[in-house]
């Protein structure tokens, strides 16, 4: 299995997508789009890795260390093989090119592109 590089960014209030390698999990009708090392969204906001943090347009930062994904709104996430385990207890599986959240919603990666609903 491939190593999977992990930043995530799930809470409601603060983060709206995670990511778990090169795939993304974000909010129900929401386009994403890659483009180097940053991933732009049809809601407006951007996203920017910059070795193993990634920076929201909106203040956001999410840090991997190891499997451990540690959030500035205080929340984490744990990646153990292709499931994303929350700290507010959601999860994300992920089969092939899609992504599945616990909360009923599915993204799909198509080339550069994930499409939620």
């Amino acid at each position: 299995m491939s190593k999977i590089l992990l930043a995530v960014a799930l809470s409601v209030l603060f983060f709206s997508i995670a990511f778990a390698g090169d795939y993304l999990h974000g909010q129900e009708g929401t386009n994403y789009q890659e483009i180097g090392s940053t991933t732009y969204g049809s809601d407006g906001l951007f996203y920017q890795k910059i070795g193993n943090t990634r920076y929201g347009s909106d203040g956001s930062r999410s840090q991997r260390i190891g499997t451990t994904t540690y959030n500035s709104d205080g929340s984490y996430s744990q990646q153990i093989g292709d499931t994303l385990y929350n700290s507010d207890g959601s999860t994300i599986q992920r089969i092939g090119n899609t992504t599945y959240g616990s909360d009923g919603t599915v993204c799909q990666k198509i080339g550069t592109t994930t499409y939620c609903n």
